[in-house]
Formats: structure tokens, sequence, C-alpha cells
């Protein structure tokens, strides 16, 4: 299924109907996490992802600033089960080994 165009210049909605920037993978939250992990301004966003253009991240940026409740609510979402599962996952054997040698609490 081809992506379908939105009122933005360089956003599209995907199959999913998640907002990918046009002509690339990359997903709009994925450019909305960055910023809010590292503390990116849009110029460092484009530093550190070449093949987008300052045109595309300030598109993206207005688009979550538009729909800022529904993707911060996916990304709580997408938390949550990365949360669930590391739970389920539980001790990995390595961190195991590193707190029977004491290297860890």
């Amino acid at each position: 299924m081809a992506p379908t165009a939105t009122e933005y210049k360089h956003i599209q909605l995907d199959d999913r109907n998640r907002p990918i920037i046009a002509g690339t993978t990359m997903k709009v939250i994925e450019v909305v996490m960055a910023q809010q992990a590292y503390g990116w301004t849009p110029e460092e966003i484009h530093i550190n992802h070449r093949y987008l253009s300052m045109s595309q991240i300030h598109s993206a940026l207005a688009y979550y600033w538009d729909y800022k409740s529904e993707i911060d609510a996916a990304i709580q979402e997408d938390f949550q089960c990365a949360e669930k599962l590391r739970l389920e996952a539980g001790e990995s054997p390595f961190v195991a080994r590193l707190k029977a040698q004491g290297i860890l609490k």
C-alpha cells in the first residue's frame, strides 16, 4: 500500500497510519524521541541524521505539535510495552555473573 499524503509537505502516513517523513523510513515519533531524549535542536537532529533536510525535520516537529497528545500517547505505549518485555525477560546471564562476582549489586 502506498503512503498517504498529509497536509504537511514532507509527512506521509504509512500503511499502519503512522506519520513518516516522505521518501524515508524515518517515523515522526523517532525524530520527536531523539529531540526529547537528547535535547537536540533541529540543527542537531540534522547533524545526526544527515539524510533529513531541515525542512523535513521542521515538518516532522510541526506535525508533532499539531498531534502532540496522540504522539505522546504512542510514545508512552511503546515505553510500557518495552518495560513489560524487559520485566518478562528477567535478569540477563551476564548481569547475573557480574552480581555473582560482586561487580554489580
